[in-house]
């Protein structure tokens, strides 16, 4: 077949599968694999199976996904969302939509101790929804506002999507993750600020909780320790080159094993199946993230066997746009890959394709890797994948699908001003990881 026809028949073939049911990593795979035998055979497909799930997924920057996994695994049994809600609440509870305000400063909190986006609405959807609806909020704008906390555990560090881009792009792992913190406390401040402006005209304005005073809410922060000491050990530890990304999330995965054990209600509540339950989760969710590496993989494997990258790069050099303007039609793309893939997905595939390009025009790629990981919490919570949505849903059977859809379309428009806000001053992502080279 021609191999400019190529790449055409395997991306239909991806949406032909999906639409079969066929799980994203398979479709990729098969697409990527139809694809290799279209533009060469398929005794070349069988060579090349024989090491490519190996060289895809033997990257040694990608042992600190489990790594991060199992310290949020461990932090969420060792009840550190409950604590996180109850001090937030403290602080923020009496002001209009107070308590959404708190779940999302429980969901940042609780980011910096997980790099999952799914398990950061899971935790601090099962305190924070309960509450709400106890104190006579708005379905829509509760449910919104936990599904879209969530968001933050992709982005403040340890994160588990930026260690996969730095992976992906040979990046610095360490740099990728110090570059989450200030867009990390961005996004948070205009989430709170949104919701604050939200509330205040809404239903939910006379939803308040009583004030706390000063000194009490200062004497209740300490309870949220953990989350402090978890931070330190893994950020500090990386941002001071006392140690490398990997041996942070060992040290930060241990540190919470210990805060699991010394925890009084969990001793008294099945230690043991917490400890199981915490790494059964962790197997699972990086086996996912490796069969989605290898499915992907494949398919990357066949678009630079055709040579798509390196003519799409070319292309856009040449074609003499403002280099601006192409980045931003390259971050747009994510808008509609989001609503069929997940960020993993999302990333294997785009990435490779559009990284040629982002190198040629010279910007960096730390920046451009945060507004990817940014682009890609957009698709956690607009339909029709929307994981973060769903697993609300799933939480409060009370709340359909619908409202939890339209809640959290204000987070969407916040998203899309903290974006162009990072797109427009680079130095918000690049300041941190730049003060680590002049140490």
């Amino acid at each position: 077949m021609d191999p400019t026809l190529a790449p055409y028949v395997a991306v239909t073939l991806i949406f032909l599968f999906m639409a079969a049911g066929v799980p994203v990593f398979a479709a990729l795979a098969l697409s990527g694999a139809a694809g290799i035998v279209m533009v060469e055979d398929l005794a070349f497909l069988l060579t090349r199976l024989k090491s490519l799930p190996y060289s895809a997924t033997a990257v040694y920057t990608l042992v600190i996904i489990p790594l991060f996994i199992l310290m949020g695994a461990f932090a969420h049994h060792a009840e550190v969302g409950k604590k996180l809600f109850d001090v937030s609440a403290r602080w923020v509870g009496h002001l209009p939509g107070g308590l959404a305000m708190s779940s999302i400063l429980t969901s940042a909190g609780f980011a910096a101790t997980s790099g999952s986006s799914v398990a950061t609405a899971a935790t601090v959807g099962s305190v924070a929804l309960p509450e709400m609806r106890k104190a006579g909020y708005d379905p829509s704008l509760s449910a919104g506002a936990v599904a879209a906390g969530g968001v933050l555990g992709v982005l403040i560090p340890p994160s588990v999507l930026l260690i996969f881009y730095a992976a992906l792009t040979e990046t610095s792992a360490g740099k990728m993750l110090i570059a989450g913190i200030v867009p990390g406390l961005l996004t948070t401040a205009v989430f709170m600020a949104g919701i604050f402006l939200i509330a205040r005209r809404g239903a939910s304005r006379n939803a308040v909780s009583p004030r706390s005073g000063w000194a009490e809410a200062v004497r209740g922060t300490g309870r949220a320790w953990q989350v402090f000491v978890l931070f330190a050990v893994v950020m500090g530890g990386i941002y001071l080159g006392v140690m490398t990304p990997t041996e942070a999330g060992a040290l930060g995965a241990f540190a919470a094993f210990l805060m699991l054990l010394s925890n009084r209600r969990a001793r008294g509540r099945g230690m043991w199946g917490r400890i199981v339950e915490s790494f059964r989760s962790t197997i699972g969710t990086t086996v996912m993230i490796l069969f989605t590496i290898i499915g992907a993989g494949v398919f990357s494997y066949f678009l630079t066997l055709v040579q798509v990258p390196n003519q799409l790069a070319e292309a856009v050099v040449g074609s003499g746009l403002p280099p601006y303007l192409v980045m931003a039609c390259l971050l747009l793309v994510f808008v509609p890959l989001g609503m069929f893939l997940d960020a993993f997905s999302m990333m294997v595939i785009a990435i490779p394709i559009m990284f040629p390009t982002v190198r040629s025009l010279g910007f960096d790629p730390i920046w451009f890797g945060i507004l990817t990981v940014k682009m890609c919490e957009i698709g956690l919570i607009t339909p029709p994948v929307g994981l973060n949505c769903y697993v609300i849903a799933g939480i409060d059977r009370d709340i359909p699908l619908p409202t939890v859809f339209r809640g959290a379309l204000w987070f969407v428009a916040m998203e899309f001003f903290t974006i162009a806000l990072l797109f427009l001053v680079p130095p918000l992502i690049t300041w941190l990881p730049n003060m680590m080279d002049a140490g």
